[in-house]
C-alpha cells in the first residue's frame, strides 16, 4: 500500500533497522490518517453522515475520528446536501478560512450537481463557487458511499507532493475560482 519500508540496518551499526522513504511520503501517510473534518450538512444527506459516523459503520477507524466544527481547525470540508444561491457565499468564506491544505468532498447529488432541484436558487454543484477534490454519488448516499468518498480523499492526501499546492497548475485553478 505504502512505499515506506523497514531496512535492516547496515553491518557496524547497531539497532533494529532504520526507515527509508521521502518525506513527502511519510507525511502523506500521516496527514492521510489523521483528518479533521468539518461537515457542512444541510439535508437529508447530514443523516447519512451521522450514519456514517456512529458504531456500525464507524468512519473514526479511518482516522476522522475528531469532527471539527471550526474552519480554522479543519482540513476536509464536506458538502453534504442542497446549497442555495445565497449560501453560495458562505460556503466560500468557510473554505476560505480553512487552512492549506485542504481538500472538499461533495456528498450527494444536489451538491454535486444540484439534484433534483433546477431552479434559480439552487446552486447547481458546489464546484460553482470552491473547488471539488472528491464527488460522492446518491440521492442520498449510503453511508459506504461516504466512507468510500473519504478514502478516496486519503489516497489523495497520500499521493499528494508537498510542492503541489504551489505548482502553476494549482495556483491557476484557484485563480479561476477567483482564490489568491
Amino acid at each position: 500500500m505504502s512505499e515506506i519500508q523497514l531496512v535492516d540496518a547496515p553491518a557496524g551499526v547497531e539497532g533494529a533497522g532504520f526507515f527509508a522513504t521521502s518525506v513527502d511520503k511519510a507525511i502523506g501517510l500521516a496527514r492521510s490518517y489523521s483528518l479533521w473534518p468539518l461537515p457542512f450538512a444541510t439535508s437529508c444527506c447530514g443523516i447519512e453522515f451521522m450514519a456514517t459516523m456512529s458504531p456500525h459503520y464507524d468512519l473514526a477507524r479511518f482516522g476522522a475520528e475528531r469532527l471539527s466544527f471550526s474552519p480554522r481547525q479543519a482540513d476536509l470540508l464536506m458538502v453534504m446536501g442542497t446549497i442555495s444561491k445565497k449560501m453560495g457565499p458562505v460556503l466560500r468564506q468557510v473554505y476560505l478560512q480553512m487552512a492549506e491544505p485542504r481538500w472538499v468532498m461533495a456528498v450527494g447529488a444536489c451538491a454535486s450537481s444540484g439534484g433534483i432541484f433546477d431552479t434559480y436558487s439552487v446552486l447547481q454543484g458546489i464546484d460553482e463557487v470552491i473547488p471539488v477534490d472528491v464527488y460522492v454519488p446518491g440521492c442520498p448516499p449510503r453511508p459506504e458511499a461516504i466512507i468510500d468518498g473519504f478514502i478516496q480523499i486519503q489516497k489523495l492526501v497520500q499521493s499528494e507532493t508537498l510542492r503541489r499546492r504551489n505548482e502553476p497548475k494549482y495556483q491557476e485553478l484557484l485563480a479561476s475560482y477567483g482564490i489568491q
